[in-house]
Parts: structure tokens; sequence; C-alpha cells
């Protein structure tokens, strides 16, 4: 599946992944292939990549804290969709 997360100054992130966690209103809740489409608001916290073959552009991997195949991005708030194995991550 193909996340790309946007914030107010940048698209920080555009890889395929292997699954999303992330910080719903209502508590944390991941994404893997074919999750059914979803539009949810997210609040303060991490959101959680996991893939083998992740891209990250030289220029913003100084946003994220990354351990092997695992990368991790603290967000204030936003808003998240996916449909059709595509993600889009609207972060503040």
């Amino acid at each position: 599946m193909f996340l790309e997360i946007v914030t107010p100054e940048a698209v920080i992130f555009n890889s395929d992944v292997d699954s999303v966690l992330v910080p719903g209103v209502n508590g944390k809740f991941q994404m893997l292939r074919n999750h059914a489409a979803i539009v949810s608001l997210l609040v303060g916290g991490s959101v959680v990549i996991k893939g083998s073959n992740v891209q990250i552009e030289k220029e913003f991997e100084s946003k994220f804290t990354i351990l092997k195949d695992e990368y991790s991005l603290e967000i204030n708030s936003g808003t998240i969709e996916m449909k059709d194995d595509k993600i889009i991550i609207l972060a503040d």
C-alpha cells in the first residue's frame, strides 16, 4: 500500500509501506493492505510506519525516528484517509 504524509510545509513522506499505526481520537489503530475505506481525525502522538522498502527524502529524515524497518513521526493532530490501498495523512 502507498502512504503520503502532508504537512503545511511540504509532502514529507511518499512511499510504499506494509503497515501504519496512527493515534485516532478513539485510540490507536493500524491499517494493513486491503483495509476498508476510512476517514478519521488524529490526535497528538506517534504515526508508526513499518516497511522493508520505505524511502524517505534526505531533507525530511530528521523528522522521523528510525529503527530498522520501523519509522516514527510525532504529530500534534491531523486527519487520515485510506481508500484503495492509498493512505493520505494531513498532519500538523
